[in-house]
């Protein structure tokens, strides 16, 4: 989609100009808009966040109306048949409605893009995803696939999940997509799992097998999952991830790994623990744990990466004085 206007998410929006919508000008006038009518373009406008195609727009209003809409600025053309319905910033969710209205009735939303539509939070938007069917005489994926309810049209949580992670541009980004959707709650071991079965010429299908059964039992992010690697090659024991504790004030708190038996607990620090306001609460939660007795490793997650002996290290040392025995 191209031409003079603003940029959104990569692709150039267009917006009104002197020569109009593409619409003949010769098109037969419609009847005046009905009371019911209008109640129902505003519905259709609310439910499909200010955006609609032509031959929506053409059951309410005559090429006239839609031409006159868009020469005084009130609405915008972003496609040779698709309108956003108002002259401020495309957002993202506007923009996913544009590429299904615009690749026609059978497209979907599909991979990175469903899952952001379904909620998943914590990735940079980007080109939008779609799937379409081979041939108009098919669909484009099986029913089970395919949400039921919900708009814009889409792939459910766990299909778009996979898909997401097969089509993502590395294993890192695979991993944290699979990662951030059991963090986020959006998906479960078994809805995923089942997908899989369907999928055996899926791309990196090892990859994500093994992050989504590491995933649901507990590793919610990409520097757990990196952890929970480090452990096994080590040959050091295996931690319960995400354990309950309960901090002083009876809150629910959770702790990145747990070495139950020696009392070892390691939390893992992204990014996000460098604020002021997180650190603080990291502090409280460690000095509680340390006044009960156990033995607290912090790692920032980047030295999973960039210093694995130093953290193993650490780590079979503080289970060796815990009396582990390995």
């Amino acid at each position: 989609m191209t031409g003079a206007g603003g940029q959104c998410a990569g692709v150039t929006v267009r917006r009104g100009t002197g020569s109009g919508p593409r619409v003949r000008a010769g098109a037969g006038l419609r009847r005046a808009l009905t009371a019911d009518d209008a109640d129902e373009l505003i519905w259709l406008r609310f439910r499909q966040e200010d955006v609609i195609s032509l031959a929506q727009a053409s059951r309410y209003l005559s090429r006239k109306a839609i031409r006159h809409r868009v020469e005084t600025g009130r609405w915008r053309q972003v496609h040779r048949a698709v309108f956003v319905t108002h002259n401020g910033p495309v957002d993202a969710g506007q923009f996913r409605w544009i590429a299904v209205l615009a690749a026609g009735p059978h497209a979907v939303l599909g991979g990175l893009s469903a899952a952001q539509a379904g909620g998943l939070r914590g990735f940079r938007a980007r080109p939008v995803d779609l799937l379409l069917p081979a041939s108009s005489r098919r669909d484009v994926l099986p029913p089970q696939d395919v949400l039921a309810v919900g708009q814009p049209p889409r792939t459910r949580p766990a299909r778009s999940v996979v898909d997401a992670a097969q089509w993502a541009a590395g294993d890192d980004e695979a991993r944290a997509i699979v990662a951030a959707a059991f963090q986020q709650r959006l998906v479960t071991g078994g809805e995923v799992h089942e997908v899989l079965a369907r999928l055996p010429r899926l791309r990196r299908r090892a990859l994500v097998t093994a992050t989504v059964t590491d995933a649901a039992g507990g590793s919610h992010s990409l520097g757990e999952l990196d952890f929970l690697d480090l452990t096994r090659r080590a040959g050091l024991p295996a931690p319960t991830r995400q354990q309950v504790r309960y901090d002083p004030a009876g809150r629910r708190r959770y702790l990145d790994a747990y070495f139950a038996p020696w009392r070892v607990h390691v939390e893992i620090d992204g990014g996000q623990h460098l604020d002021p306001a997180h650190a603080w609460a990291d502090m409280r939660r460690q000095n509680s744990l340390w006044i009960e007795g156990d033995r607290v490793l912090r790692f920032p997650a980047w030295a999973l990466r960039a210093r694995p002996d130093e953290v193993v290290a650490q780590l079979r040392a503080a289970l060796r004085a815990a009396g582990w025995p390995g």
